[in-house]
């Protein structure tokens, strides 16, 4: 699922908690020796200067085990970080959660820039402690996570903060799950998998969700010996990882099984000792003598593995395919990087030591993709969750919807001629657009709407299909004039004519019974909110509008959150509110009918959206659409509203 990044939420005068990989190597002068993460986070910082947010760096440096470790700190990070953007305001903290932080959290200016110190000085980070993941989120307004080298591990800053904040990625995770996301999901054919390393048992979950997705599996580095032992073939004191030979063997077979070429090395580059300058020999696979190790793939295999990977539509490597620290057994892996960069397909690098590969022999900058995550980058090839990820909100996958309800204005002669204003102003509207006139203005509404995109919706439906229920009308009369939609138990009727949640359920059933869309109301009073149970007092209200109702059916239902205390007041809840309250609704479906049910289920907001607004409010991911009241009342306002 494709994951909403920091474009895609209102940033500006925001609090922004980034996550960032600021581990970096520091001689002994405490001097950066490799600032290649500091730069790789710069387009994230760099977005959310150009939009005046107010951002709040944090990173881990190396292993200090819940300790402060002066040689670990992050100062020097804030320095080189103040040489790298010269115009800005770069503050540091002495600690991460402590009173010098919390106060320069909440003294920061638009445009400025805080990076507190070092998150592993305290233990509590790797544990994902929630009162320190709380702390930590109490600094700011939404979470940017852009440390895809972290996203495996659920630690304090890496889950734990979104489960207080609004969440997405940066720039750098961004790329990270394109890249790799399109070559597990939708890869240019042939697709090519180059794994090395020495266990085969390290890498069992990524073969096997790869033999699932590619064409032709490339194995090398110390993991084919492991495939030679399993084949019956003498490796002499080669890398052999025992508990996996017939592990081996078994892939060999599910491979075959699956269709997919898993090659292994034909020649083989050998050593008497494990060192650079040992006893060379090339020998054929199954060739290898006793007292000598298998160091580097050979000159047949680099010739046939480079044909295979310069004809690929998509390459995924990861894992050196020799022991390349050694120059004299570079060879190989320098090959196979040569024939990446020749590739006209889409490259990755899967990071950690084929990353460093392709750094060494100078190709970076000639491959599509290089990973800034090794582990990570293992984990989500194996198709395993990710928590730095999974817990980042998805992008939507619902349609939105504007609904204006009129209320109990407009006659037949003023319908009409605001249906003939808002047709031109919304023909090429990318939502669903419905309009609720009141019931007198129905008829001549629905010959108006006649082939256009604008949909007709009542603003009440009786439960009954007949009878005695004077004043009231029912969704078979409804449904025969052409209404599609229906608002159900607005707090109006609820304040005013009597209605109850079950009366809403009745009155829900009835319209889906006849092929009409309800749109169902729910909201909490002023005084409930200040009591702090509107999220108790809502999800009450949503269990009682689904009960008894079946999961197709329910799929149809469409909810609006209305705060009562906002509704034709002028006051509305804050973006973040808002979306926090809807999230919270969404919750309480997916206990009902599952999480994928909750994420394809559409919930507006309905509280004094209007067209200065509606753009914030439209623009968070739980939010989609809006039940619009008097902004609907006047063409060029309600078409603001459906198009911001």
């Amino acid at each position: 699922m494709a994951k909403l990044s920091v474009k895609d939420v209102p940033v500006q005068g925001k609090r922004v908690l980034v996550r960032v990989d600021f581990n970096v190597p520091l001689d002994e002068n405490q001097v950066i020796t490799d600032e290649s993460r500091i730069v790789g986070a710069l387009p994230t910082i760099k977005y959310l200067l150009e939009n005046d947010a107010k951002i709040i760096l944090c990173s881990h440096l190396g292993r200090p085990k819940g300790k402060f470790v002066p040689e670990m700190s992050l100062a020097p990070v804030a320095k080189r970080l103040r040489e790298l953007l010269p115009e800005t305001n770069i503050i540091f903290a002495n600690d991460v959660i402590g009173e010098d932080a919390r106060k320069k959290a909440s003294e920061l200016k638009e445009g400025e820039i805080l990076l507190l110190e070092n998150l592993r000085f305290h233990a509590e980070e790797e544990k994902n402690d929630p009162e320190f993941a709380k702390a930590l989120a109490s600094f700011a307004d939404l979470y940017v996570s852009d440390a895809f080298g972290t996203v495996h591990r659920a630690h304090a800053s890496t889950e734990g903060v979104a489960h207080y904040l609004p969440a997405v990625c940066g720039f750098l995770i961004e790329k990270e799950l394109s890249f790799m996301g399109k070559a597990l999901a939708d890869p240019d054919r042939p697709f090519v998998a180059l794994l090395g390393g020495k266990k085969v048992g390290d890498k069992i979950g990524v073969i096997r969700n790869l033999l699932d997705k590619c064409d032709t599996l490339l194995i090398g580095g110390g993991m084919s010996y492991t495939f030679y032992k399993a084949m019956g073939c003498n490796i002499g004191t080669s890398v052999l990882d025992e508990a996996s030979i017939d592990l081996a063997s078994s892939l060999l077979e599910e491979a075959k099984a699956k269709g997919v070429e898993l090659m292994l090395p034909v020649d083989c580059v050998i050593g008497k000792d494990f060192c650079n300058d040992t006893e060379i020999r090339t020998v054929a696979y199954d060739a290898i003598p006793d007292g000598y190790m298998g160091m580097d793939i050979g000159p047949a295999t680099i010739e046939k593995y480079a044909s295979i990977i310069r004809e690929a539509g998509t390459v995924v490597w990861n894992g050196p395919f020799g022991v390349f620290e050694f120059d004299n057994f570079a060879h190989g892996t320098e090959a196979i990087a040569r024939a990446c960069a020749d590739c006209k397909g889409i490259t990755i690098i899967g990071g950690g030591d084929s990353a460093s590969a392709i750094n060494k022999f100078g190709l970076s900058d000639r491959m599509d993709h290089i990973s800034t995550g090794g582990g990570a980058s293992l984990e989500f090839l194996e198709g395993k969750t990710l928590p730095g990820v999974a817990c980042l909100m998805d992008k939507p996958v619902r349609r939105k919807l504007i609904a204006g309800n009129w209320k109990m204005n407009m006659n037949r002669d003023e319908a009409k001629e605001l249906i003939s204003e808002l047709i031109p102003l919304v023909t090429d509207a990318d939502c669903d657009v419905v309009i609720c006139p009141p019931f007198v203005d129905l008829c001549c509404a629905a010959k108006k709407l006649q082939g256009t995109n604008i949909h007709l919706g009542s603003q009440n439906i009786h439960w009954a299909a007949k009878g005695a229920f004077t004043g009231e009308i029912s969704a078979d009369m409804l449904k025969n004039i052409g209404v599609e939609y229906a608002i159900i138990g607005h707090s109006e009727r609820r304040q005013y004519f009597g209605e109850t949640d079950e009366t809403v359920n009745m009155r829900v059933k009835a319209a889906l019974e006849n092929g009409i869309l309800p749109i169902v109301c729910v909201g909490e009073t002023l005084d409930q909110r200040e009591a702090g149970i509107t999220d108790t007092f809502l999800a009450s209200q949503v269990r009682a509008l689904y009960q008894g109702i079946e999961k197709e059916a329910a799929e149809r239902i469409v909810i609006a959150y209305e705060p009562i205390w906002a509704i034709g007041t002028g006051k509305t809840a804050t973006d973040e509110e808002a979306n926090r309250t809807i999230g919270a609704i969404r919750k309480v479906i997916s206990e009902l009918y599952g999480f994928e049910f909750a994420r394809h289920t559409r919930i507006l907001y309905g509280g004094s959206m209007n067209a200065k607004n509606a753009a914030g409010l439209k623009s968070m991911p739980e939010i989609d659409g809006g039940l619009i009241g008097g902004a609907s009342l006047k063409a060029e306002d309600f078409a603001k509203v459906i198009k911001a």
